[in-house]
């Protein structure tokens, strides 16, 4: 289905991706679905956000909704929305070139999972990351499963997919000053020994083989995660989550974190 100028359009549902949708882009929001029986505080919240921007705003049975979207834990409402794109090199050196700060970047070298993207996007977001990188083949959109997972996030932290991702790799060490720290099992060097307060960029691997040995070459570091169990690794999304909150932890106390500075 398409919406009005002609942009293909996709069902968002669930309170928080919806609710995001309306704050972060109401212009490609077509129509909102609101259960007819549920009226607390957050959906009140979203029907109003949808009426200020004159979004319609039908009731529906939870019978209907759930045919609507089955499988979806809906919470109520939906929204059919335009199709969110993935932005390109040049909105990343825009970003880039309009940062009055350290730059913090997520790279995703094959993450194919759309919950392990919405995930890592969520906390990404939570952890103040500037823009997340990934490369257009062999790696999941913007899918609805991922805005879900999201809960907002895939509204509101910049997804970037590029063509050559160790090109741009490269680009950002060259003219940006970018450190590459990527993860690998296996590493001597550990996560928590890491500086990682600089202009950086954190490149996590795919689900399945990890970086791709192209990427892992234009790291500057590897660092790994200690494991003390039977299992050797943890899953992307997972990881992610700490490594981007270590790296929160030390830009956040300066020279407090207690660890080494990079000589590159």
């Amino acid at each position: 289905m398409s919406a009005g100028g002609g942009r293909p359009t996709q069902l968002v549902a669930g309170v928080h991706s919806v609710r995001s949708a309306l704050t972060h882009g109401a212009d490609t929001v077509v129509e909102l679905w609101v259960e007819s029986r549920r009226r607390d505080r957050r959906i009140e919240e979203i029907v109003a956000l949808a009426e200020r921007s004159g979004i319609p705003v039908n009731p529906i049975d939870r019978e209907q909704l759930e045919r609507m979207l089955p499988a979806v834990n809906h919470q109520g409402v939906a929204a059919r929305t335009a199709v969110l794109s993935a932005l390109g090199e040049g909105a990343l050196e825009n970003l880039l070139s309009g940062l009055d700060v350290t730059p913090f970047l997520l790279v995703l070298d094959g993450v194919q999972d759309p919950h392990n993207l919405g995930a890592c996007l969520r906390s990404a977001d939570g952890a103040g990351v500037h823009a997340v990188i990934a490369p257009r083949d062999r790696s999941v959109g913007l899918t609805p499963v991922v805005r879900k997972v999201a809960s907002g996030a895939a509204e509101s932290v910049p997804f970037i997919q590029v063509t050559n991702l160790v090109r741009t790799l490269k680009q950002l060490k060259r003219d940006h000053g970018i450190w590459l720290v990527g993860t690998a099992g296996g590493s001597d060097r550990i996560l928590y020994q890491t500086d990682l307060r600089g202009p950086l960029a954190l490149i996590m691997g795919g689900e399945e083989k990890g970086m791709r040995r192209l990427t892992r070459e234009a790291c500057d570091y590897l660092v790994g995660l200690p494991m003390h169990g039977a299992v050797e690794s943890l899953n992307v999304s997972v990881a992610t989550g700490i490594c981007l909150y270590e790296a929160l932890r030390q830009r956040g106390r300066g020279d407090e974190a207690g660890v080494p500075a990079l000589e590159r």
